[in-house]
């Protein structure tokens, strides 16, 4: 009987490891065919002109993405500027002090829509409320819209890692005379600052390929302007604009951007890990 169980939970045990294995493999053939298909078209594009041109007309020999890199720079770094401290704060509220109130329990169930909320309704809100009222599009809208896509991914993940920390720590702390808020900042957020920061580095790589919100508030902008009050070019939104064009020149930039964006949230994940572990260390 013994035997007979133990062949059963050996068979099942095989078919299990099986159906992973063959998910796994699923997952990882379809990103690497997504990666290589990047590679190679996105590789013929890269030149100094990429970097040093802006975006050209339709027919143009020579042009670059130096307008939409530096655009979407700049809008990324303000939103994370805006949307961390945020995030970080109300993840500490909910961990620290609102595990159990019905106000952190409200929150948490808000947080959990917009994590879950696609980006074009995010957009779209930021159009009705800013857009529409002011009259013209902005990277002031953009910043915006991306920084209420970065809050909740911050929120989330500066919960779930101060809610790992011991409570015996907390206790070891209060014992000693320290009080909350010390205890928050030197001991709690300090433990799990790796986690946290991997947070935000999961928020930018998202906002980093962001298009829809972009469309409804910054829109995109030909010529080069760092002129926050109007529109303003992104890599995103340049990247959907040349690849539905068809004109080649564009269709290689397009790619050309694709790689870079690729390559630049690949590099800034790998440099995280790399700084952290040796922090670790």
């Amino acid at each position: 009987m013994s035997s007979n169980l133990a062949r059963v939970r050996k068979i099942k045990n095989q078919l299990a490891l099986t159906v992973s294995l063959t998910a796994m493999m699923f997952g990882l053939f379809w990103l690497i065919w997504i990666l290589a298909t990047t590679i190679q078209l996105g590789v013929g594009g890269f030149s100094l002109t990429l970097f040093t041109e802006m975006t050209p007309p339709p027919g143009s020999d020579t042009g670059g993405l130096a307008n939409a890199i530096v655009g979407s720079l700049l809008l990324i770094v303000l939103a994370t500027l805006v949307g961390t401290p945020m995030g970080v704060l109300a993840g500490i509220y909910l961990a620290e002090y609102g595990r159990h109130t019905w106000l952190g329990k409200t929150t948490r169930f808000v947080n959990d829509l917009l994590l879950s909320a696609p980006s074009i309704i995010v957009g779209l809100f930021i159009y009705e409320i800013y857009v529409a009222k002011v009259g013209h599009f902005s990277a002031f809208a953009g910043v915006a819209a991306l920084a209420l896509i970065v809050i909740p991914v911050v929120i989330r993940t500066t919960e779930n890692m101060l809610q790992l920390i011991p409570d015996t720590l907390r206790e070891a702390a209060y014992a000693l005379g320290a009080p909350k808020w010390l205890v928050i900042g030197k001991i709690t957020l300090r433990a799990s600052i790796a986690g946290v920061m991997t947070g935000v580095l999961l928020a930018v790589a998202r906002i980093s390929g962001e298009t829809a919100p972009l469309l409804f508030t910054a829109l995109s902008n030909q010529f080069w302007t760092l002129d926050l009050n109007a529109p303003i070019a992104s890599l995103p939104v340049t990247i959907f604009k040349f690849a539905m064009s068809p004109f080649k020149d564009w269709q290689q930039l397009a790619w050309a951007g694709v790689f870079l964006i690729t390559l630049g949230v690949l590099s800034l994940n790998i440099l995280a890990r790399i700084l952290f572990r040796r922090r670790d260390q």
